[in-house]
């Protein structure tokens, strides 16, 4: 399963949730991007220099650090891709790494925010969680980019007849109760 939605439509929190109750891996890009960054590997470090800026990190970077996370045990009985495919190429891409499992997905979801509401929840997190990549001109930014990159996914995997569409807006417990709902009429559950 993929998880889609603009920065700070709550894909981490609900990722993790949605994790939890169907016993899979929540696999983060931010949380590898950070991962990296932070063991200080080459990787880490390239892909630093993009999310500092509020650009997406390359594909050929990112599509490397998925291809090797999914290849582990934990995600042959499922996973949830939160942050990742962002690109028709890291679309492809992820075609081409399940179909030599054998593998392919079972649904995108896409969550759907207000902006403004986001830009003001990466505010709130910045404050908590002491993120320096969540300044106002970086969040406004991300969003441009999503707008830009993102968002022809939506067409692509409506095409395919993958996505479910869940409204982010409203209490933590409401939107996953949303998204298991949502899930739960797929056969997903």
């Amino acid at each position: 399963m993929v998880l889609l939605g603009a920065p700070g439509a709550g894909k981490g929190t609900q990722a993790a949730r949605i994790a939890e109750r169907l016993s899979i891996p929540a696999i983060s890009t931010g949380d590898i991007f950070r991962s990296h960054a932070a063991r200080g590997t080459e990787l880490g470090a390239q892909a630093a220099q993009y999310m500092d800026r509020g650009e997406y990190v390359p594909d050929s970077i990112t599509n490397a650090m998925v291809a090797e996370r999914l290849s582990r045990p934990d995600c042959r009985q499922g996973f949830l891709l939160d942050g990742y495919p962002r690109t028709q190429n890291q679309v492809d891409e992820l075609d081409a790494v399940l179909a030599r499992d054998g593998l392919s997905l079972d649904a995108v979801v896409e969550i759907t925010v207000d902006a403004e509401a986001v830009v003001a929840r990466l505010l709130k997190r910045a404050d908590e969680q002491d993120r320096a990549d969540d300044t106002e001109p970086v969040i406004r930014r991300r969003l441009e980019v999503y707008t830009e990159s993102t968002e022809p996914l939506v067409a692509h995997y409506s095409q395919r007849g993958l996505l479910v569409r869940v409204d982010g807006m409203g209490q933590i417990d409401e939107v996953t109760e949303r998204l298991m709902e949502a899930l739960a009429a797929r056969g997903i559950a």
